[in-house]
């Protein structure tokens, strides 16, 4: 039959019981296989590790900046690794790094849970920051109810524009009166 139809005779399951065999194109039927695999690739997110550093004597315009980065990379779904780096004599003061680590973890809030707590190795202090997925969800859905809400509340008081605009008169003649009647007699020069 295959060979009647110019097709080929596949076995699709030799385990069953008989085996199951199909008749079909079997390059086409790679093809397809092929470019589904590659659309299942092209689906799966590849988490990558970020990493900012942090000193224990930043500034707060710095503070600001790699804050920002820092959740410009979560937002990305990626995970943040924060070091921070100590010399000289800051290594006699790690409570100021645990400060500076716990205003990151405040800064950062709702969006990242905290993966590894902080700890030393050696000059450094790191922890690892992950993406909290249904926490984003639910600001961007906050978010999103904010925008609905906001745009009804501007169509509503546009409505009650246009309305107010109707009731004033619209015609050109009726305004001209109106200006007319309002404005007091104009002088003609020789009148005295």
């Amino acid at each position: 039959m295959a060979r009647g139809l110019d097709l080929d005779l596949v076995e699709v399951a030799p385990m069953a019981n008989p085996p199951v065999c199909r008749i079909m194109d079997y390059g086409k039927f790679r093809y397809e296989e092929a470019q589904k695999a590659k659309e299942a690739r092209r689906k799966t997110t590849h988490v990558t590790v970020k990493e900012v550093k942090f000193r224990p004597k930043i500034g707060k315009g710095d503070f600001d900046t790699k804050m920002r980065h820092l959740v410009e990379f979560i937002e990305e779904g990626h995970k943040v690794k924060v070091t921070l780096q100590f010399r000289g004599r800051e290594m006699a003061h790690p409570e100021l790094g645990r400060k500076i680590l716990d205003d990151v973890i405040a800064s950062a809030g709702p969006i990242a849970k905290v993966e590894n707590q902080a700890r030393m190795e050696g000059r450094s202090m790191s922890l690892v920051l992950s993406p909290d997925k249904q926490a984003q969800e639910a600001l961007r859905k906050a978010a999103e109810e904010a925008e609905k809400k906001a745009a009804a509340e501007a169509a509503a008081s546009e409505a009650a524009t246009s309305d107010a605009d109707a009731a004033e008169p619209t015609d050109a003649a009726a305004v001209e009166s109106n200006d007319a009647a309002e404005a007091p007699p104009k002088e003609v020069p020789g009148d005295e």
